[in-house]
């Protein structure tokens, strides 16, 4: 077991008491996922982490972060008391911040924050020792997390920053002490909280403030109606600033995307030399996202060619564009159907490059009951829009690449606006709830056919994944992400 924390360290970084001496391996918040060695931090959300506490030293933690001895729990157990967990928990990341040498990049974004966060793992992996989130931890208490996880000897650590309301972003980098900021968009994403794409923007370049004074880099994106906001607040502290974008001038230029069925080429120009990489998932905004990595791994002083060839190795997570084959009948490996989960967020950006995505796949002909191969989208609510929800739901009828979706399915009151807008011919099912459409899943596919699930988180659409999974089996040898 590697020592993450003794007992005498962490009560340093967080001016607790140790009942007695122990040494964690790791930091859990669940009891549900920790492992042996962890330390259990009893935090208070929907349950008080209190409660679990005697579960969790059952389990194997070496010890607890709690407030209070809990109910169950024996004054000789191994515990650290804090007169504040959450507190706490964020002097402990502050603690393990300081005592490392990484070299820490944080991401924030509209879309793309997860995905983002994921390629820099692959890609900084390949030329050091990387720690990142096993999870989208970008939270209050998911970025002290994080920073309390990390190894002393990390060479590269990549923080996930979001937001839901104003002013969550700038004490979250300021706790991470960055290197370096990336903003991968901005889009409209928690304009009930907002208000205004402007807003938004402002919150999203205060990730800026948490650069270490004097050699901090922002790497932008330059394609955006505000990325003059952006740019305005990496120079007011002093970043050296790195764009990436298709907008003539930017550092790292997309001149080109051909995406097949599994795979984008990606065509493009570093300080105007060509370059020419492949990411194993198709759709256009991660090669967008990938030229942005590449703009990180290049602002860190990292080998360019091998973080071009390591990007190939990248796969979309769960929930975010992930592509799996469904084999309907484990006797015919040809009635198959190709699912694209991307359950997890939703905002008109994600939503529109998600579209574009489907309506560049190839559905097979002559396999199913229906003669042709369709494209079927599944689509749950966009949440937190605010008055304009009703109105970007609507819009969503005028992507380009609709016209080539089959089927179209909805769930929610909001997603109700796009099915009323839709032509007959594509309208498939409108429910309430996704658990009404999940009830349905045998009825809304067929083998040949690509479909697509897309939803905010709250939509719960993932069950609807969950019960288009269970018509077959996924073929792990034939798995593609996109």
């Amino acid at each position: 077991m590697t020592a993450l924390w003794t007992a005498a360290e962490a009560a340093a970084a967080t001016g607790g008491t140790a009942t007695r001496p122990f040494t964690a391996s790791g930091v859990s918040i669940d009891t549900r996922t920790l492992e042996e060695g962890d330390l259990f931090v009893a935090l208070k959300d929907v349950r008080d982490g209190h409660d679990f506490v005697a579960q969790a030293l059952a389990k194997g933690a070496a010890g607890a972060l709690v407030s209070r001895i809990p109910e169950g729990v024996g004054p000789d157990a191994p515990l650290l008391v804090v007169p504040d967990v959450l507190a706490a928990l964020g002097a402990l990341g502050v603690a393990a911040r300081a005592r490392t040498r990484a070299r820490v990049v944080g991401v924030t974004g509209s879309v793309g924050k997860t995905s983002t966060k994921e390629m820099l793992r692959t890609v900084l992996g390949g030329q050091g020792r990387v720690h990142a989130a096993e999870a989208s931890y970008n939270n209050h208490w998911g970025v002290p997390l994080t920073l309390a996880r990390m190894p002393v000897a990390t060479d590269f650590a990549v923080i996930e920053i979001g937001m839901n309301h104003p002013g969550e972003i700038a004490p979250l980098a300021r706790m991470a002490r960055l290197d370096l900021a990336m903003v991968t968009t901005v889009g409209a994403a928690h304009l009930e909280a907002f208000g205004s794409i402007e807003a938004i923007a402002v919150e999203k370049a205060s990730i800026v403030e948490g650069l270490t004074p004097g050699g901090g880099i922002a790497v932008l994106n330059a394609d955006l109606g505000v990325t003059p906001i952006l740019t305005a607040a990496a120079d007011r502290v002093g970043a050296r600033i790195v764009t990436f974008g298709t907008t003539p001038g930017a550092r790292f230029r997309l001149r080109g995307a051909q995406v097949a069925r599994d795979t984008t080429v990606v065509q493009a120009e570093v300080a105007g030399q060509p370059v020419l990489f492949k990411v194993q998932s198709a759709g256009r905004h991660f090669a967008l996202n990938a030229l942005g990595v590449l703009a990180v791994a290049e602002a860190l002083g990292l080998d360019l060619g091998m973080a071009a060839v390591d990007i190939g190795h990248w796969q979309p997570p769960a929930g975010r564009g992930a592509r799996e084959r469904i084999v309907l009948d484990p006797l015919h490996d040809a009635l198959a159907f190709e699912l694209i989960d991307d359950a997890f967020n939703a905002n008109p950006a994600s939503l529109s490059a998600a579209l574009e995505v489907l309506g560049q796949a190839q559905p097979q002909n002559g396999v199913g009951r229906v003669a042709e191969g369709r494209r079927v989208a599944i689509l749950g609510d966009m949440l937190e829009l605010g008055p304009d929800g009703p109105a970007l739901h609507r819009a969503v009828a005028d992507h380009p690449d609709l016209a080539k979706i089959a089927q179209i399915h909805c769930v929610g009151p909001l997603m109700q606006e796009l099915w009323n807008t839709l032509p007959r011919r594509q309208r498939g099912l409108w429910v309430a709830s996704a658990v009404e459409l999940a009830a349905q899943a045998r009825h809304l596919v067929d083998a040949g056919d690509v479909v697509l699930v897309k939803g905010s988180k709250g939509s719960k659409v993932s069950l609807v994944v969950d019960a288009l999974r269970k018509l077959g089996q996924s073929t792990a040898s034939e798995t593609r992400r996109g």
